[in-house]
C-alpha cells in the first residue's frame, strides 16, 4: 500500500474539522497542518495534534503538504486556491468554488493552463446514492425523465447568523446549502438550460433571502421544482432524510426530498423507493412499488479518498472546477430571475 498523503486543513470551522475526522478514518490520507488566524484555529490544531499556521504560505513553506483542502469562507476559496496552484500544489475547494462566475473561471483556466489539479467539494456526488440514482436515469429505468421536485426545508438556529457574512448576499441559503442540490440534480439528471426563481426575505429580514421557490428547465426536456427554506420546521432536506451528516444525535426522519418522474417510473430518494408498474399500464392501474437496496457510507470521506487518487495520478476529480463553475451559474442565476423576473437562459 502506497504511503498515506498529506493533506494540510485551511479553514478551522465546522466543514474543516468534518475534513479532518474524514481524514482520520481514511488510510490512504493523513493531515499535517491546519491553516487558521483565528483562535480557534490553533485549538483545533491542537486537538488533532497537527502544527498550526495563520497563513497559508508560511504552511507551504514549512509543511510542503501533498495537497491541501480549503475549507475557507467563500470569499477566499479562489484567491487561496490559486496561491496553492502556484505553488504546485492539488486543492480540494469547498462548495461553492467561488461567489462569482468570473473568479470561478479564473480558478478554472489555472489549473487547465498549470495542469494542478482542482476537486470541488461537491460531496454528494461520492454518495453511494447519489450515485445510484445517476445510474437508474442514465439506465433508462425512468423512460424518459419529465419531472423532478426537490425541497431543502430546515431551521438553522437563530445564532447560526451571528456570523457576518451569513446574513449578507452571498451568505444565503441558496449558495450554502442548496447548491448541493442543485449539483446533485446536475449529476443525476444533466445540465440546465434555464431558471426562473422568486426569492424571500420576509421571515429573517437579513439582506439575504431566507426562502426561494425555483423552476428548473433542463437540456433533456425535464423540468424541475424546487422549494427552499431554512427559516421552517420540516423532515424534508438531505441531511434529514439521508442521515448523511453524522453531527446530527438523531435518527433520519424516512422522508423523501428528491423525486424524479419519467415515462415509465419514479425514483423517490433517498428512501430509494422505484415505482413501476408491472405492465403496461396508466393510471387507474395497480402501481407496485420497489424497495431498492443500498450501502451506506460517508462521502466526506470517500471524496478525500478520491482526492489522494486525484492527487496520486490515479484519478480525475469527479468535479473539476469548470464543471463546478456550471453549478456556480445555475445558483447565481437564482438571484438574478427573483430580481428581474424573467427566465435566466444559462450561457456555460
Amino acid at each position: 500500500m502506497s504511503d498515506p498523503v498529506g493533506l494540510a486543513v485551511v479553514g478551522a470551522g465546522p466543514i474543516g474539522r468534518r475534513h479532518l475526522d474524514a481524514i482520520d478514518a481514511e488510510p490512504s490520507c493523513q493531515a499535517v497542518a491546519v491553516v487558521d488566524p483565528a483562535p480557534n484555529g490553533a485549538a483545533t490544531a491542537s486537538e488533532w495534534n497537527l502544527p498550526h499556521y495563520d497563513d497559508l504560505n508560511r504552511m507551504l513553506a514549512k509543511v510542503a503538504p501533498d495537497g491541501v483542502i480549503n475549507a475557507t469562507p467563500n470569499t477566499f476559496h479562489v484567491p487561496l486556491s490559486l496561491e496553492c496552484l502556484r505553488q504546485g500544489v492539488p486543492v480540494l475547494v469547498e462548495k461553492p468554488i467561488a461567489d462569482n462566475l468570473d473568479d470561478a473561471l479564473e480558478l478554472a483556466d489555472a489549473s487547465e493552463s498549470l495542469g494542478i489539479p482542482v476537486l470541488v467539494g461537491h460531496h454528494r456526488r461520492h454518495n453511494p446514492l447519489v450515485q445510484q440514482a445517476r445510474e437508474i436515469v442514465a439506465s433508462g429505468t425512468l423512460g424518459q425523465l419529465t419531472a423532478i421536485s426537490a425541497t431543502w426545508l430546515a431551521r438553522k438556529p437563530d445564532d447560526y447568523f451571528d456570523v457576518a457574512w451569513r446574513r449578507s448576499q452571498g451568505g444565503g441559503p441558496v449558495l450554502i446549502n442548496l447548491i448541493h442540490d442543485i449539483d446533485s440534480l446536475r449529476f443525476i439528471a444533466g445540465e440546465v438550460a434555464a431558471v426562473q426563481a422568486m426569492t424571500s426575505n420576509a421571515r429573517r429580514g437579513h439582506e439575504v433571502e431566507d426562502t426561494a421557490a425555483l423552476l428548473l428547465r433542463f437540456r433533456a426536456g425535464a423540468i424541475a421544482t424546487i422549494t427552499l427554506s431554512d427559516a421552517v420546521v420540516s423532515p424534508w432536506s438531505w441531511e434529514l432524510t439521508s442521515g448523511e451528516r453524522t453531527s446530527y444525535s438523531f435518527p433520519q426522519t424516512g422522508q423523501d426530498c428528491y423525486l424524479f418522474a419519467g415515462t415509465e417510473g419514479s425514483l423517490a430518494m433517498p428512501t430509494m423507493r422505484l415505482w413501476r408498474y408491472d405492465r403496461a399500464g396508466n393510471w387507474q392501474s395497480p402501481l407496485p412499488v420497489q424497495q431498492l437496496a443500498s450501502t451506506p457510507a460517508d462521502p466526506i470521506q470517500l471524496q478525500v479518498r478520491h482526492f489522494a487518487d486525484v492527487i496520486r495520478g490515479r484519478a480525475k476529480p469527479l468535479i473539476t472546477a469548470h464543471d463546478a463553475s456550471r453549478t456556480l451559474e445555475v445558483a447565481l442565476a437564482v438571484s438574478q430571475a427573483a430580481a428581474t423576473g424573467a427566465e435566466v437562459t444559462l450561457s456555460i
